[in-house]
């Protein structure tokens, strides 16, 4: 059935918005399993063959790195040759990379190793779009669904991706590892078949005629800017606290097998409640979801900062998983309000890389945050960003009320 639209919007199709959206969800889920795979062994690879102790967390920064360098070349992309052949690249960068890994384990590159998991980035930074292509032909109603319905995909991937980090890491022994990346290879491949297919419109944007508003008038938006803000503060304290999280657990005397469960719970909590967020979004509203979040990810400092034991982490990261799902997931809500059709891809990009490059930042301070100061620095470095964050949507509730009674 469709959907009459506004004369910007060219084409909603809610039932084909639900088929694309449980494609995605499934090219989410293969994807998920090899992000994970990445964000387990990477640092611990790194503790093994790195210069230092301090630059054992580089190639999960390369990683993410690699995903903010490419999110505004990869919109572009997409804008000129559409989603699929997009999605299609992304994968295939991640093939690549995957590749590159596996030789750099068994030569002990460190560096080579870093700019395979960079080239990995790549595949993330297209994947990152997933969600937004499931949004692309739904309606207003429908879009905080379809969204949260391509973001399930990683329950799959949740459940999935520690099992394969377990029964690959050991693959080629004595060398460790490298049937993790052999592992992630192949899972790329996989999801190549599964974004076939995707079958979303593309058409060509004629420049002449687009309605687009200057990338400055848009980005001045009070929603937008909270909405960016609340993606790349809930992503990147996600990230800061997981990235840490496999090193501190060995450091503290766990295996590697207990630090992958904790992850997979982890992974768990980020997405199944995907299952309902879209549903709390429409009916308390997304500032409401942007602020259970940012509590939530208070909570999982806390529940760092009380104790080092097992229950310490697998509580801590649970709730750092579901907080980062209302934050990212409202964010990403938020933010398609905010842009006309043919303003989607700058904005996308612009909202992706802000996000990727919080990441970053976020991976590269976990390391150096674990090493020079240890596991409680890096749950304190939370409370700064969910307050800024709380103060953010605080100054959106009052702007809102400020022009609702001019």
């Amino acid at each position: 059935m469709t959907t009459a639209v506004s004369d910007d919007v060219p084409f909603v199709d809610d039932r084909a918005a639900r088929r694309n959206a449980l494609v995605l969800a499934l090219a989410q889920a293969f994807y998920g399993m090899g992000a994970i795979n990445i964000f387990i062994t990477a640092g611990l690879v790194g503790t093994q063959i790195a210069p230092s102790l301090s630059l054992a967390t580089v190639p999960v920064s390369t990683y993410v790195i690699g995903t903010a360098l490419a999110t505004v070349p990869a919109s572009l992309f997409m804008r000129h040759v559409g989603r699929k052949a997009g999605f299609l690249t992304g994968a295939m960068f991640g093939f690549i990379g995957a590749l590159i890994c596996v030789y750099a384990i068994f030569a002990r590159d460190f560096w080579l190793f870093s700019f395979g998991t960079f080239l990995q980035g790549g595949y993330q930074a297209f994947a990152g779009y997933y969600r937004f292509a499931a949004a692309d032909t739904a309606s207003a109603a429908f879009k905080p669904k379809a969204i949260s319905w391509v973001m399930l995909g990683g329950i799959a991937a949740a459940v999935f991706g520690p099992m394969i980090v377990i029964g690959s890491r050991s693959f080629f022994e004595p060398v460790m590892f490298a049937g993790n990346f052999a592992a992630v290879a192949a899972l790329s491949i996989v999801a190549m078949a599964v974004i076939c297919f995707v079958n979303i419109p593309h058409e060509r944007e004629d420049l002449s005629k687009s309605d687009a508003r200057p990338l400055s008038e848009i980005l001045r938006q009070p929603r937008l800017i909270v909405a960016i803000m609340s993606g790349m503060m809930a992503y990147g304290m996600m990230n800061l606290v997981m990235t840490a999280t496999p090193i501190a657990m060995v450091a503290c005397g766990f295996t590697v097998d207990q630090s992958a469960w904790v992850i997979q719970w982890h992974a768990l909590a980020m997405f199944v409640p995907s299952f309902f967020t879209g549903s709390l979004i429409s009916r308390f509203g997304v500032e409401r979801v942007l602020a259970a979040g940012m509590v939530l990810l208070s909570m999982a400092g806390i529940a760092g900062l009380t104790g080092i034991t097992f229950a310490n982490f697998a509580v801590g990261l649970v709730l750092l998983g579901i907080g980062w799902n209302f934050g990212y997931v409202g964010g990403t809500a938020m933010v398609t309000e905010c842009y006309r059709a043919s303003e989607k891809n700058k904005v996308q990009a612009v909202n992706d890389f802000c996000v990727f490059a919080t990441v970053a930042t976020a991976s590269l301070t976990s390391g150096k945050l674990l090493d020079a100061i240890g596991w409680n620095a890096v749950n304190m470095a939370l409370f700064p960003m969910v307050g800024l964050c709380l103060l953010a949507l605080a100054w959106l509730s009052l702007n809102s009320r400020r022009v609702a009674s001019v």
